[in-house]
């Protein structure tokens, strides 16, 4: 790793440089890492917003969809004269636009089970900005079967969360073991969402994606950050790894193909592991 910036990056990454917590060393840490984040709308936006400006190396986004008019209310990155375009260029626009330090890989397609391992393997860590529970399951259980550090967030009208997930600690289906029946709980184009929330959300998952990065802090492992927007109040809930669960437990799968991700995200028949 170089710790050799030029004028224009002490300039630009002055703000934390001076930071005993960061320091050259981090920010070089920084530019040398790579992030996958999994999504370009509400919560994918200021993540990718606020990682490019911080200066990770290296942003893959994975998104099928367009920009739509109905996003610009809350997703930052996107402008009225995007809609239409496919918001992986969108997002490496405004990236490129943002900072030259970063490279921005794009991935003009949906996570599905056939791809999850090859797109996380090349990254140091992944942001997960996804809007439904398949997309979730799957990204705990691939993110864990590849050793991969996971930054897990969700919004629901005027609440949030947020939690990190790491290779020692407890995964997504500790917290909550099995996904709600499908259409149970409904998104944000039925309900509505305050326009404002995602970027909370997504702030505080770019802050946990950086304290991982740079080695600094207390990341959210182990618990889950609640946020009110409406109260402007939050709450922290505990959790731990448990010893049944068929992903990071005692008698764990090895594969994704023991799951179903269809239909609650189930385990059809976890085998241990050799």
């Amino acid at each position: 790793m170089s710790l050799s910036l030029d004028a224009t990056q002490l300039d630009r990454y002055s703000r934390h440089l001076i930071t005993d917590e960061i320091g050259p060393e981090g920010q070089a840490t920084l530019l040398d890492s790579s992030v996958l984040v999994v999504g370009a709308g509400g919560l994918g936006a200021p993540v990718i917003q606020y990682l490019a400006a911080a200066g990770v190396g290296t942003l893959g986004v994975v998104d099928d969809d367009v920009v739509e008019r109905s996003n610009l209310q809350r997703q930052v990155i996107h402008a009225d004269s995007d809609v239409g375009r496919p918001k992986v260029e969108s997002a490496a626009a405004f990236v490129a636009d943002l900072n030259p330090d970063v490279t921005v890989e794009t991935h003009d397609r949906r996570l599905s089970p056939d791809n999850a391992a090859e797109l996380i393997a090349d990254y140091d860590l992944v942001v997960d900005g996804s809007d439904n529970f398949p997309t979730r399951y799957l990204l705990n259980d691939a993110c864990r079967l590849a050793g991969v550090p996971l930054v897990n967030g969700a919004v629901y009208k005027f609440e949030g969360q947020v939690t990190t997930l790491v290779p020692d600690g407890p995964c997504y289906r500790c917290l909550f073991p099995e996904a709600p029946d499908p259409g149970t709980v409904p998104d944000c184009a039925t309900t509505g969402v305050l326009g404002v929330l995602p970027g909370t959300i997504g702030c505080l998952q770019a802050t946990e994606a950086v304290k991982l990065l740079v080695g600094v802090g207390d990341p959210l492992v182990g618990t889950l950050l609640s946020y009110d927007a409406m109260e402007l109040a939050t709450e922290r809930v505990p959790y731990q790894q448990s010893p049944d669960c068929p992903v990071c437990g005692e008698d764990s799968i090895d594969s994704i193909a023991a799951v179903d991700y269809s239909d609650g995200c189930g385990i059809n028949d976890p085998q241990p592991n050799a």
